[in-house]
């Protein structure tokens, strides 16, 4: 131990504030998750679905680990949380071409955690000394524990970096990369390397999953059956994490086909590009595939399939999150909050040309449950909808693909 052990009655106050640790509120937990993704230093990471719910997930490991530890014997030095889930998020980290400089995440998670352990420290004891003497072991043993952490998920950054230089999986990768980054390689070797022609119209996607334990086969069968969707019998298929699979496929994926596919694996997600041909095409698409799945993580979407087609005038207005919620606020008023029922007849009714009898139709509802619904959103909307149909149309777009809190 590097640091005094703590006297019985320090003990004491440590295991109970532990325990109070152990359940933290949802609102600890939220300051939590926004800290650790936030800043410019850790923008890949947020933009990635995996990587952004990794992190979420270790920050939060790592907080009950040390409390558990911390009931179990107060005080004293606690052993580095490598599970093979906080290990995965290393692999992650590297197979995005991320370095070490990455894990800035955990220590931002660390000084929120800090702060949340000072305001349960003060309220144990209102003695000064066991104040000091609490605050002095438990924050050596915080930051020793974050130390041993982070240098067990650097060691395996370093492996699976060693790994990744070796092997068919890596060739791919690099290949991939050199086209999407428009590096000097020829066509005829690129084709040989990948085994997949790239003069043909190319759809890409982006599969993956945030769910803790996914059954990462799904990923693959999903890949697949995407492809078979689009009738293509030899897809071009990238492990880009563990969690995560990059897709090409000749033709384009039939929306209903993809759908039924996904409802037989659950926990797996597709963001599906653009459609173009040659190099261009191959390059283009799973960039706009890259932005669906972008857009969707930023709106905390819980949208299984989306392809880019249908969200590219959402991902365009998204862009600054911040701008956005404003311009839903000052467009929807009291509407952004209604019952999804409401704003969905509004959507719904402008989409169709502010036709009442189509509406009701596409809804499968009666017309004059439309009307009473579409009654209903006008007394809410700020100001009256044929003063601003389109940018009511594009709000509820918004509010659509958004994850509702």
């Amino acid at each position: 131990m590097s640091w005094p052990p703590p006297s019985p009655r320090v003990r004491e106050l440590i295991r109970r504030g532990a325990e109070i640790a152990l359940n933290p509120t949802a609102d600890w937990l939220a300051e939590l998750d926004t800290a650790t993704l936030a800043g410019e230093a850790r923008r890949q990471i947020a933009a990635d679905p995996v990587l952004a719910a990794g992190a979420r997930r270790t920050n939060h490991s790592n907080l009950l680990f040390w409390a558990a530890s911390n009931v179990r014997a107060p005080g004293e030095p606690v052993p580095a949380n490598d599970t093979e889930a906080s290990l995965a998020v290393a692999r992650d980290i590297v197979r995005r071409g991320l370095d070490e400089s990455a894990l800035d995440a955990y220590r931002v998670g660390e000084s929120v955690a800090v702060r949340m352990w000072t305001q349960i420290a003060c309220t144990l004891t209102d003695d000064p000394q066991e104040l000091a003497e609490l605050l002095d072991v438990s924050l050596r043993s915080i930051a020793a524990f974050v130390d041993g952490t982070l240098t067990a998920i650097s060691a395996r950054m370093r492996a699976e970096r060693a790994e990744l230089t070796h092997g068919t999986h890596a060739e791919r990768r690099e290949t991939v990369a050199l086209l999407l980054e428009g590096a000097p390689i020829t066509q005829e070797r690129a084709e040989s390397r990948l085994g997949y022609r790239l003069q043909p119209v190319h759809t890409a996607a982006i599969l993956w999953t945030d769910a803790p334990e996914a059954d990462l086969g799904r990923l693959d069968r999903a890949a697949y059956a995407l492809a078979e969707a689009a009738g293509e019998p030899s897809p071009l298929s990238v492990i880009a994490g563990a969690a995560t699979r990059w897709l090409w496929m000749h033709g384009r994926p039939e929306a209903d086909r993809a759908r039924a596919a996904l409802d037989q694996l659950p926990e797996v997600r597709v963001a599906v590009g653009s459609t173009g041909p040659g190099l261009d095409g191959f390059r283009r698409s799973h960039l706009d595939a890259l932005t669906t799945q972008q857009m969707l993580a930023r709106l905390t979407s819980p949208t299984r399939l989306a392809f880019h087609h249908e969200v590219e005038l959402v991902a365009l207005l998204t862009a600054d999150p911040e701008r956005a919620d404003r311009f839903l606020r000052r467009t929807l008023g009291e509407l952004e909050t209604a019952p999804p029922e409401v704003t969905e007849a509004l959507r719904v009714f402008i989409t169709e040309q502010c036709n009442a009898t189509r509406a009701a139709a596409r809804l499968f509802t009666h017309r004059n449950t439309l009307l009473r619904r579409l009654a209903r959103a006008e007394q809410l909307l700020p100001r009256p909808l044929a003063h601003h149909t389109i940018e009511v149309g594009t709000a509820l777009q918004i509010l659509q693909w958004r994850g509702r809190p």
